[in-house]
């Protein structure tokens, strides 16, 4: 009777560790799903503000240059200034773009991957 006895708790056993690992499989693919869905919720909602915010930075920018324009006595003078201030601002990104772009943007990353394996 013993042989038959461990034969029946190996066997409860394994049926325990394949529920086990069954379990923990769709758990794990829970966890993923719940992070693609985050994560694509957060980048449709940032995609959608920077449209807003781009369409009133294109007419933020039109009406200043029409204004520089008019006060300098002809319109095309403040488009140019408009663009010469671009051009500035582009070679500042350009110089430091480590600092104020690469490296919050990994921090951000980072610390979302880790505050997803800490829960």
């Amino acid at each position: 009777m013993e042989p038959n006895a461990t034969t029946n708790e190996d066997l409860n056993l394994y049926e325990k560790a394949e529920n086990y690992a069954k379990t923990s499989l769709e758990l794990l693919k829970l966890k993923t799903v719940c992070s693609v869905a985050d994560g694509v919720g957060s980048l449709a909602s940032k995609i959608a503000i920077g449209i807003v915010v781009a369409f009133f930075t294109l007419f933020l920018n039109i009406g200043i240059s029409l204004w520089i324009g008019k006060e300098l006595g002809e319109y095309y003078y403040g488009f140019f200034i408009m663009a010469l201030f671009y051009l500035l601002m582009v070679i500042i990104v350009v110089k430091s773009h480590h600092k104020i772009i690469k490296t919050p943007i990994g921090n951000t990353i980072i610390s979302s991957i880790l505050k997803e394996t800490k829960n």
